[in-house]
């Protein structure tokens, strides 16, 4: 394991909250990035609009943007990850982790071999095994809530090992139900990214928002 990729490992298991951001400008990004540190996230994943391949240059200046000007605290990744070309575009941006909704064992290895943290999301138990078998530092399990925490439960008891990530559908109310059972961690998005509350400029309660995600997380 390298030092790069050991300090994001670490930064999930310590914090267990990774920040979705999709569908938003740069400038915005950065604004919702610095409401999440000062709740106590710091990890945010910015995705790639696959219906929109014009706007991936956003993307990714956004995640060079948040890594630049919350350098050592705050680390930026890619989400949606679906091609060699995101992903490249990712690390150049200087992404420290990409996020993907499927299991492409290529992609995964490719991450890796470029210093990146490879989370990738799965749903069934052979989907978790060969992600993490093809060197996945974490399962993105989603859409978690679909079947909720006695899936998790499930799922684990011959699969202890594998650190998963409970993704889609989670909040402040739910996120220590799926801790409870074994997850390591979430992504979270709806409720961190409350279009009203961000065109009211309320930064302060999406900020209450991440805290009570951190705190609620910590069972």
């Amino acid at each position: 394991m390298s030092q790069k990729r050991d300090e994001v490992i670490s930064k999930v298991l310590e914090t267990r909250i990774i920040a979705i951001i999709r569908g938003f400008p740069p400038e915005t990004c950065v604004r919702l990035a610095e409401a999440y540190l000062k709740g106590g996230i710091r990890m945010v994943e910015v995705t790639f609009p696959q219906a929109d391949p014009a706007s991936w240059t956003k993307t990714a200046d956004a995640i060079r943007t948040i890594s630049t000007e919350f350098a050592g605290e705050m680390f930026a990744g890619a989400g949606t990850v679906l091609t060699r070309e995101q992903l490249q575009m990712a690390a150049d941006a200087g992404g420290r982790y990409m996020i993907a909704p499927s299991v492409n064992t290529d992609l995964i290895r490719e991450a890796v071999n470029m210093d990146m943290v490879a989370i990738p999301g799965a749903f069934t138990p052979t989907e978790v095994v060969s992600a993490y078998e093809a060197g996945a530092s974490f399962i993105k399990l989603f859409p978690v809530t679909a079947l909720g925490p006695s899936y998790v439960k499930a799922l684990r008891a011959p699969l202890p090992h594998i650190p998963l990530l409970a993704v889609g559908g989670i909040t402040p109310d739910n996120i220590a139900d799926y801790m409870k059972v074994g997850c390591v961690g979430a992504g979270v998005s709806g409720v961190l990214t409350n279009k009203d509350l961000i065109a009211a400029g309320a930064w302060d309660k999406i900020t209450d928002v991440a805290r009570a995600l951190v705190a609620n997380a910590s069972v």
